[in-house]
């Protein structure tokens, strides 16, 4: 189960006149099984709240409740096991490690996990044949291409198989074909049952989400359901058309 459910999140930094409000006073509830997406323009506080959604940003005020459980009443160790067992996280940059091959890379989520190595480099052969880069496990990042390294972060993602996938600008540093094919992986992967939360600027890729989250300054303006059971997953096109309204598209 990941069922997510935000409840009045407020994220302030600073203090006094110099207080900076990223997150106002947002709630939301994400089923499980969902692919949700959030919208904005630059600094409209998205990459703040998945983080927030990610366990990586205590809230000033307010409570993320995954399936039931007060994730920021957890202790940090408690945390620290959420995370490890609940979320695969996707970055715009990768992250990968440049002197370690693909499969070595995928490994790193399994360090803490108690479980034998030949088991771990199961589950790494697991993960890249699941994106498509199996026969590639033994190379360096630097010997694949863009697109290919994201696949390995996605890989790394999923390798102990969480329930909740959040992905920050996947798409950002690629190019729209490349990106049509990460998009297509992830709701791939929403259709074998995670949750995906994905933040990005694309209105194209947006539309591969069944549900859409719109912030402006730190405040959720508008939230569109897919007008499709399957949210138009993997076409590009049919869901969430009202929040696009709202940002020209």
């Amino acid at each position: 189960m990941a069922h997510i459910e935000g409840i009045d999140l407020i994220k302030q930094y600073g203090a006094g006149e110099a207080a900076v409000l990223a997150v106002r006073d947002i709630s939301f509830d994400i089923q499980s099984g969902e692919f949700v997406s959030i919208m904005g323009e630059s600094g409209s506080g998205k990459s703040t709240l998945l983080s927030i959604i990610g366990a990586l940003n205590t809230p000033t005020s307010g409570k993320l409740l995954v399936d039931g459980a007060d994730v920021y009443h957890l202790g940090q160790e408690e945390r620290a096991d959420f995370r490890r067992q609940s979320l695969g996280f996707v970055f715009q940059n990768f992250h990968l490690i440049p002197y370690l091959t693909l499969a070595e890379n995928v490994m790193l989520p399994l360090a803490t996990l108690k479980t034998g190595k030949k088991k771990k480099a199961t589950m790494a052969e697991e993960a890249l044949d699941r994106v498509g880069l199996l026969k590639k496990a033994n190379r360096l990042p630097s010997q694949i291409s863009g697109g290919e390294q994201e696949r390995v972060a996605i890989a790394r993602a999923i390798v102990n198989r969480p329930p909740i996938l959040l992905a920050d600008e996947p798409t950002g540093n690629l190019d729209s074909k490349t990106g049509a094919e990460i998009m297509r992986l992830l709701s791939n992967l929403n259709d074998e049952g995670a949750t995906v939360v994905m933040v990005t600027h694309s209105v194209e890729y947006a539309r591969y989400a069944g549900r859409m989250l719109l912030l402006s300054d730190g405040q959720l303006v508008q939230e569109s359901q897919s007008t499709t059971e399957s949210g138009a997953r993997g076409k590009g096109q049919g869901s969430s058309e009202k929040c696009l309204n709202v940002l020209g598209a």
